[in-house]
C-alpha cells in the first residue's frame, strides 16, 4: 500500500491547522504551535518524497476541488526528489524559526499574518511538484507566490526597503506567471488536453515551431523563479529583506521549483528538443553562474551576498540540465542521464548548505541587528557555534572537499568533459566554455566565503553590536544542527542517493539505471570509467591536516623558545580600522572584472568659503550596481513612468471627454469585429 497519499493528506491537514493556529492563538502560543505544525508539514511531505524516490508512485483526480477542470495529482520519483528536499528544508527551518520568531513580538515574522501564511507557504513548496495538470499546477504556483510575497513583506513596518523589495518581487513573479500561463495554454491547446499525461502523449503532434515557442516561454517563466540572469532582479532584493527563515525557504526550496518546472516540461512533457533549446539554457546558466558570484564578491551585505550565491548555484544547475538536453538531442542518452543526475544532486546539496547559510546569517542578524560585513567582526568568539556552522556550510558552497557541494560539481564536470566526444561544432565550443565557467565560479566562490568568514567572524569587532553579540537560542542552533548533519551526510556518503537519483532521472524518460551507483561509501559512474570515494578523501585530508599541524609542534618542542612582544614599528597595537573590510577585500577582484561590473565612483570636494585653495571636506562614494538591472530594467521603468505621466493628460476630469473615449472605443471595436468577421 502506498504511503504517499496518507503522507500528503497529513501534510495538508497540518498545514491547514497551522493556518488556523496562526490566526487564532495568542502570541505566546502562536509561534511554537505554528512552528511544530509547519515542521510536521515538512516531515510529512519529505516522507512522501522519500517513498516516491524508493519507487512508490501515486495518482489521483478530484473533479470537484477546482471548478471546470478539477484537480489532478501525481507523484513519481522526479516529483519525489523535490518534495523530499523541500520537506527536509521546511522541517529544519521550522524548528529554527521557533527560536528566531520568538524574539520578534507581535510584528515581523511573529505577527499573526506571517504565522498564518508560513505553514501555507511550506505546504505549497511540497505540493507544487505533485500537480499533474496545468490548472492545478498554476493554482498551486500562484498560491506559493502570494504566500511568499506576504512573508517577504513581514517586516515592512521596520524598513522602507522591504516595501520596495516586495514591489519588485510581485512584479517579477507575476511576469513569470504570465509567461507560464501563455506557454501552457499554447501547449495544452496543441496537445489536446491540459493534464500532464495528455500533454506528454500529444507532444509529438505539435509542430516544431510551436514546440520551440512553448519551450522558450516556459523556460523564461521557470528561469525567473530560479533566479537566473537576467530575470534575477527580484532575488537580491527579496531574499535580504525577508525574515531569515523565509529567506532560507525561498533560497533553498522555492527556487528549486523553477528547476523542477524546466526538467518536467522540457525533458518530460515535451520529450526533449533540438540542440538550440539546450545551448540557450546553458548560456543562461553560465551567465548566471559567473555574474551571480561576481556580484556576491562585491556585496558587503551578508544576506545579499548569499542571495547572489543562489543565482550562481542555480546557474550551475541550469548548465547541467542544458547539457543533459544537449546530449540527449545528439543521441548520447547515458551521458544525458549523468548530466541530469549531477544537476539534481547539486539541487540537493545547494538546498542543504544554502539553508544553513541563511539560518546562520539570521543568527548573526538577530544577535547584532547588522547585515553589513563592514560593521561585523569578532563573532567567532561571541558566537562560536554559529561561526562553526557557517564555516561548514561555506565549505559546501565553495565546492571543495570535504564540502557537500564538491561531489555534485565533480559529477557535472565529469559529464561535460566526457561530452567532448559528442560531435558538433557548437558542442565543441560550448562544453569547454562551460567547464571554464564552473572552474571560474568555484574560484571566485572561495574568495567570497573567505571574505564572509574572515571579515564577519574572525576579524575584530567594528561596531558595539558586534562586540556585544551573544549565541543564538537552543532551538535556532538545533535547526541549524539538523541542516549541518544533512550537509555532512551528503559530503561523506552521497552514494546513498544513487538509487533515488537514478529513479528521478528515469522519470524524465532517460536511462536512469546506473547513472550514479556505488552505495554509500563510493560513487561509481556506470557508463564512464570514473569513481570517487568521498569518505576516503575526507580521511586523507584529515590525516594531512593533522600531520601539517602536529609535526611543527612536535619539532618546536625540542627547541627552546623565548616569549617576547612582537615589534610593532612604534605604531602601537592594531585597531579594527586597520583591518581589511569586505569592501577592501573585494577591491582587487573588482579591478580584474572592472569592465563587467562597471563600478561607479564620485568625488565631491567642498572648498572653504574664504579660499578656493583650502578644502573643507572631501566626500568619496564608490558602489558596484547590478549592471544588468541598471541597463535593462531602469530604462523600462523610466519609459513606464513617462507613459504614466503622459497618460494623465487624458484624464482631464470632464465627463464629456470620458463619454467620447467610450464612444470612440466602441466604434473601433465594431470596426475590428466587422473586418475580422
Amino acid at each position: 500500500m502506498s504511503i504517499v497519499p496518507a503522507a500528503l493528506a497529513t501534510a495538508t491537514g497540518l498545514g491547514g491547522a497551522g493556518v488556523l493556529a496562526g490566526l487564532a492563538l495568542p502570541g505566546r502560543l502562536r509561534v511554537p504551535t505554528v512552528g511544530v505544525l509547519t515542521a510536521g508539514v515538512g516531515v510529512s511531505g519529505g516522507a512522501a518524497g522519500v517513498a516516491a524516490l524508493g519507487g512508490d508512485q501515486w495518482a489521483a483526480h478530484f473533479p470537484d476541488l477546482l471548478p471546470l477542470a478539477g484537480t489532478y495529482l501525481a507523484v513519481d520519483a522526479l516529483a519525489g526528489l523535490f518534495m523530499a528536499v523541500a520537506g527536509a528544508v521546511v522541517a529544519a527551518v521550522a524548528v529554527y524559526g521557533i527560536g528566531y520568531a520568538g524574539g520578534h513580538g507581535p510584528h515581523g515574522l511573529g505577527s499573526r499574518t506571517a504565522q498564518a501564511v508560513l505553514p501555507l507557504f511550506a505546504l505549497t513548496l511540497v505540493l507544487v511538484p505533485v500537480a499533474a495538470s496545468v490548472s492545478t499546477f498554476l493554482a498551486l504556483w500562484e498560491l506559493m507566490a502570494l504566500a511568499s510575497l506576504l512573508l517577504v513583506l513581514a517586516e515592512h513596518r521596520e524598513r522602507a526597503a522591504v516595501r520596495q523589495a516586495g514591489v519588485w518581487y510581485a512584479v517579477m513573479t507575476h511576469l513569470g506567471l504570465v509567461l507560464l500561463l501563455v506557454g501552457f495554454a499554447v501547449f495544452a491547446a496543441q496537445a489536446g488536453g491540459e493534464t500532464f499525461a495528455a500533454m506528454r502523449a500529444g507532444a509529438h503532434a505539435v509542430s516544431p515551431t510551436v514546440r520551440g515557442l512553448v519551450f522558450v516561454l516556459l523556460a523564461a517563466g521557470f528561469a525567473s523563479k530560479a533566479g537566473a540572469v537576467p530575470l534575477h532582479a527580484w532575488l537580491p532584493r527579496a531574499h535580504p529583506e525577508a525574515p531569515s527563515p523565509v529567506s532560507a525557504l525561498m533560497s533553498a526550496a522555492m527556487v528549486n521549483l523553477g528547476v523542477y518546472g524546466l526538467v518536467r516540461t522540457g525533458l518530460d512533457l515535451l520529450g526533449g528538443g533540438p540542440a538550440w533549446w539546450w545551448l540557450g539554457l546553458m548560456a543562461v546558466g553560465g551567465t548566471s553562474a559567473v555574474y551571480g558570484i561576481l556580484q556576491a564578491a562585491m556585496a558587503s551585505d551578508l544576506k545579499r551576498l548569499l542571495a547572489y550565491s543562489t543565482s550562481e548555484n542555480m546557474g550551475l544547475v541550469l548548465i547541467g540540465v542544458g547539457a543533459s538536453g544537449l546530449f540527449a538531442a545528439h543521441g548520447d542518452r547515458p551521458l544525458a542521464a549523468l548530466a541530469l543526475a549531477a544537476a539534481l544532486l547539486h539541487v540537493v546539496n545547494h538546498s542543504a548548505f544554502k539553508a544553513l547559510l541563511f539560518c546562520a546569517a539570521g543568527s548573526v542578524l538577530r544577535a547584532t541587528g547588522e547585515r553589513d560585513l563592514d560593521r561585523l567582526g569578532g563573532l567567532r568568539a561571541h558566537m562560536p557555534a554559529t561561526a562553526g556552522l557557517f564555516a561548514l556550510a561555506a565549505l559546501g558552497a565553495v565546492a571543495l572537499p570535504p564540502g557537500n557541494g564538491f561531489i555534485s560539481e565533480w559529477l557535472l564536470l565529469q559529464s561535460l568533459i566526457h561530452g567532448f566526444e559528442v560531435p558538433g561544432v557548437a558542442v565543441a565550443v560550448v562544453l569547454p566554455l562551460s567547464v571554464a565557467v564552473i572552474a571560474l565560479s568555484a574560484g571566485i566562490a572561495a574568495a567570497v566565503f573567505v571574505k564572509a568568514l574572515g571579515v564577519g567572524f574572525f576579524a575584530r569587532p567594528r561596531s558595539e553590536q558586534a562586540g556585544r553579540a551573544k549565541e543564538s537560542p537552543a532551538l535556532m542552533l538545533a535547526g541549524m544542527g539538523l541542516l549541518a548533519a544533512v550537509c555532512a551526510a551528503l559530503a561523506l556518503v552521497p552514494g546513498l542517493l544513487g538509487d533515488g537519483l537514478d529513479r528521478a532521472v528515469g522519470a524524465t524518460g532517460l536511462p536512469g539505471s546506473g547513472a550514479v551507483s556505488g552505495g554509500g561509501l563510493k560513487v561509481r559512474l556506470a557508463d564512464i570509467s570514473a569513481s570517487l570515494s568521498p569518505l576516503w578523501l575526507v580521511a586523507a585530508l584529515t590525516v594531512a591536516v593533522m600531520l601539517a599541524a602536529g609535526l611543527p609542534r612536535l619539532y618546536g618542542r625540542r627547541r627552546r623558545r623565548a616569549n617576547a612582544r612582537l615589534w610593532d614599528c612604534g605604531g602601537g597595537a592594531p585597531t579594527p580600522r586597520m583591518a581589511y573590510t569586505a569592501t577592501s577585500f573585494a577591491e582587487p577582484l573588482q579591478r580584474v572584472f572592472d569592465d563587467v561590473l562597471a563600478p561607479e565612483q564620485d568625488v565631491d570636494v567642498t572648498p572653504v568659503r574664504e579660499s578656493a585653495y583650502l578644502v573643507e571636506r572631501v566626500r568619496f562614494q564608490h558602489r558596484v550596481p547590478d549592471r544588468i538591472e541598471h541597463r535593462l530594467y531602469e530604462p523600462v521603468l523610466r519609459a513606464l513612468a513617462g507613459t504614466g505621466r503622459a497618460a494623465r493628460r487624458l484624464a482631464g476630469g470632464s465627463v464629456h471627454v470620458y463619454l467620447g473615449y467610450g464612444f470612440v472605443g466602441l466604434v473601433v471595436l465594431l470596426l475590428v469585429l466587422a473586418v475580422g468577421w
